[in-house]
């Protein structure tokens, strides 16, 4: 669903209201508007109540009565529900709207704004899968109510076929096939790079936290695409909106950090009270982090306390049960909050966020010290000492070995060259085969 957005001359935005649902405490209405203008929605309305879930409209009839008469009011297009509503709860609600208005719960709305931003092949059969994967509990709710009332449309659910169920059950198997094919793909890209030398580093976090803003004061000027197609952020460097899901597919770069060749990933952004099975359709994505060798957590530190160990705690939920690599939190956007203010909440954060790495990524205040934290934690090198023959092919070996390690010293004699370096286990392998070969050469 393409949205239009207001223009000079007169064309009508897409409107909605916006709606939602809690047991108890307070609502927070911010992350909801924020998903629907990133969909391109205009909101001109809200609504919130208090109370356990009611099975037939989620908030309780009174205050579905008073949702309707605010749309009304509105003029609204579309009201969405900061919940995950039901096939019925979403019907009932549709039944007390004006004509025409569309009711959208979270998921749908979060669905849609992927499917506008998918642009590689991959990103596509993520956003199909997952699609399915809430079609499917939907279509098999409709033949169910149908079959046990005898009438086809049940509840006004729409025309139901038994075939359609087992349609989507084999779409989401095909569309699983093809991704695995195209992870396996991708694994194999990762070792390449690690056999090139390459250290691999993810960032991870929330949307709006700056991941994109500090990938780009981390770039060097190679640009280097994970996915097979080129992602269109690749034209200069990623894009730092203010949006939620810009980069939906993963953007890599070589990342100027000092001694080691560091590829950065940056990839779709979390977003609170997501549902297992939306997690899982963009698995293949989060491999990029799942499968790094370092991962950054990027946190946006001007965020209340509360909301940044809310994000911290589901984020470590993601990552921990999958990821094996360090995780390194940053706090990022410390140009918005003042020294006490940071430090009070390092202090908060401590347990979730032990020795954190500070950082703005939109002034480079301390990014230098998050490039010596990346060197830091990445996996430890191993030292090699070669005496080399003095051949033809040598210096093409020291030259490999200056584009793929960290060369501490260099000699040379008449007959033979002195090399001393540190690099990943992998490429010492490389090297002292390559060196074997140059002995072997000469002796024959």
């Amino acid at each position: 669903m393409q949205r239009t957005n207001a223009s000079a001359d007169g064309e009508h935005a897409t409107t909605a209201v916006v709606a939602k649902r809690v047991d108890h405490g307070s609502v927070d209405l911010s992350e909801i508007k924020d998903l629907a203008r990133a969909a391109g929605y205009d909101v001109v309305g809200e609504l919130t109540q208090i109370r356990t879930e009611d099975a037939a409209y989620a908030f309780g009839e009174g205050k579905a009565e008073e949702l309707a008469q605010l749309a009304v009011r509105t003029d609204a297009d579309a009201v969405i529900v900061d919940n995950r509503l039901g096939p019925y709860q979403t019907y009932n609600i549709g039944g007390k709207l004006p004509e025409g208005t569309e009711v959208i719960d979270r998921f749908t709305l979060i669905l849609d704004i992927f499917g506008q931003r998918a642009q590689t092949r991959k990103a596509q059969l993520q956003v199909e899968l997952a699609e399915l994967r809430y079609e499917l509990p939907r279509a098999e709710a409709k033949t169910s109510l149908a079959k046990r009332d005898e009438r086809p449309g049940f509840m006004g659910l729409g025309e139901y076929d038994e075939s359609r169920e087992r349609d989507i059950k084999n779409q989401i198997a095909d569309i699983k096939r093809e991704l695995d094919a195209i992870a396996e793909k991708e694994q194999d890209r990762r070792e390449q790079r690690r056999e090139s030398g390459f250290d691999l580093v993810a960032l991870a976090g929330y949307t709006n936290a700056g991941k994109s803003t500090l990938m780009r004061r981390l770039a060097a000027e190679l640009d280097i695409d994970e996915n097979e197609d080129r992602h269109p952020d690749l034209a200069t460097t990623a894009e730092s909106e203010d949006r939620l899901f810009t980069t939906l597919g993963t953007t890599t770069r070589r990342a100027d950090t000092g001694q080691r060749d560091v590829l950065l990933t940056d990839t779709v952004g979390f977003v609170s009270d997501l549902p297992h099975w939306l997690v899982e359709s963009f698995e293949s994505t989060l491999d990029s982090v799942y499968r790094a060798d370092l991962v950054l957590l990027v946190v946006d530190a001007s965020e209340s306390v509360a909301e940044m160990r809310e994000k911290l705690v589901t984020c470590h939920d993601t990552l921990y049960e999958r990821n094996e690599a360090p995780i390194v939190t940053v706090l990022n956007k410390v140009d918005r909050v003042d020294d006490d203010e940071l430090a009070e909440k390092r202090e908060a954060l401590s347990a979730l966020a032990p020795n954190p790495v500070t950082v703005s990524g939109l002034t480079g205040e301390r990014v230098d010290d998050l490039r010596d934290r990346i060197e830091q934690e990445l996996p430890d090198w191993e030292s090699e000492r070669l005496v080399l023959p003095m051949t033809d092919d040598t210096m093409s070996l020291v030259s490999w070995v200056y584009d793929h390690a960290n060369v501490e010293r260099e000699e040379y004699d008449d007959d033979q060259v002195l090399l001393e370096f540190e690099a990943r286990p992998s490429i010492i392998e490389r090297a002292r085969a390559r060196a074997g070969d140059l002995a072997t050469v000469e002796s024959v």
